[in-house]
C-alpha cells in the first residue's frame, strides 16, 4: 500500500525547525536545553491556540471579559488563555471589585494589543480609559481591538507615560493599571509622580528580572495605600469539553501565559476611602 502523505509543514514549523536546528548547534548546557524547551513549548502553544480559533472562535469564553471579540494574536504572551478566558486567574476577583468602585478614569499603563483597556471599557462604559504603550505596533492592536468591540469612543490610546502626566489622577477617581516589564520600578515613584497618591494602583511586578522589587514597590506605597499581593495561580475551569480529548501537555499549553517567573501583582488601594464601593 502506498505511504499517506505527510502534510506539509506550516511556515510558522519551519522557523521554528530553524531556530532549534541554531539552538542545537551551540554548545551544550543547561541554559541552552532550556531555550529550546521554552522554543518548543511555545510552538505547540501556538499549534493549541489555532485549534481554539478554529473550534471555539475569537470571542472571549468566559472570565470577567466574556463576550469580548479578540483579534488574535495579542502583541505578546498566551492568546489561548486570553480566549479562554483563563488569563490571570489570580486577578479576577479585583477584577470585579473595580468593575463596582465607580472609576471615572482608567490609565492602563503598558496597554499592549488591549486586553484590559477594552475589557474594562465594555464592562464600564461610565469611564474614560487612557490607553498607553511605548509600542507603535501594541498601539494599533489596542485601536483595532477598540473597534472591534464598538469602544473606540471610549479610549484614548498614546504613548508613553511620564511622572508628570499622572497629575490628571487628582481630577477624577482613577484606577491605574501598569505592566511595563519592569519599568515600573522607575515610573511608580510616589515622589516624582506625585499623582499617583489619588490613584488606586494595581500593578505587575516583575520580581523575574529584579529581585524583591514588589517589597520595595509596596514599601513606597504603604504610607498612602492598603497593599495586597497577588501571587500567580492558573485556572482549568475555563477549558471546554472538546478539550477532554487532548493530552495533558495540550491542556496545561491552552493555559500556559510564557512566565519566565514570579510577576506577582500588587493591588494598592488609597487609605482612608472607607466609602468607595467594593
Amino acid at each position: 500500500m502506498p505511504k499517506a502523505a505527510r502534510p506539509e509543514l506550516s511556515p510558522l514549523s519551519i522557523e521554528v525547525y530553524r531556530r532549534l536546528e541554531a539552538l542545537l548547534a551551540q554548545e551544550k548546557s543547561l541554559d541552552n536545553l532550556n531555550s529550546v524547551l521554552r522554543l518548543m513549548s511555545k510552538w505547540r502553544a501556538n499549534v493549541v491556540t489555532n485549534t481554539l480559533l478554529k473550534k471555539s472562535g475569537q470571542t472571549v469564553m468566559s472570565g470577567p471579559f466574556q463576550g469580548m471579540v479578540y483579534l488574535a494574536k495579542g502583541s505578546e504572551g498566551s492568546t489561548s488563555a486570553r480566549l479562554l478566558g483563563a488569563y490571570e486567574a489570580a486577578l479576577h476577583p479585583i477584577i470585579e471589585k473595580i468593575t463596582r468602585r465607580g472609576y471615572e478614569q482608567i490609565i492602563d499603563v503598558g496597554c499592549a494589543e488591549g486586553y484590559y483597556a477594552v475589557g474594562f471599557a465594555m464592562r464600564m462604559p461610565a469611564a474614560r480609559v487612557i490607553a498607553r504603550d511605548s509600542n507603535p505596533d501594541a498601539r494599533d492592536k489596542c485601536a483595532q481591538l477598540a473597534a472591534a468591540n464598538g469602544v473606540s469612543a471610549q479610549i484614548d490610546i498614546g504613548g508613553e507615560m511620564g511622572h508628570g502626566d499622572f497629575d490628571i489622577c487628582t481630577r477624577a477617581k482613577t484606577l491605574v493599571i501598569c505592566d511595563i516589564e519592569g519599568a515600573e520600578a522607575q515610573l511608580l515613584d510616589p515622589v516624582r509622580a506625585r499623582g499617583l497618591a489619588s490613584a488606586d494602583i494595581l500593578v505587575e511586578v516583575h520580581d523575574c528580572f529584579s529581585s524583591g522589587l514588589s517589597a520595595q514597590i509596596a514599601q513606597r506605597f504603604a504610607p498612602s495605600h492598603n497593599v495586597l499581593l497577588i501571587e500567580r495561580s492558573l485556572s482549568d475551569a475555563p477549558l471546554p469539553d472538546w478539550m477532554d480529548t487532548l493530552s495533558d501537555l495540550d491542556r496545561l499549553m491552552a493555559l500556559w501565559e510564557w512566565r519566565i517567573g514570579p510577576t506577582p501583582w500588587l493591588w494598592m488601594t488609597r487609605k482612608g476611602k472607607a466609602g468607595d464601593k467594593e
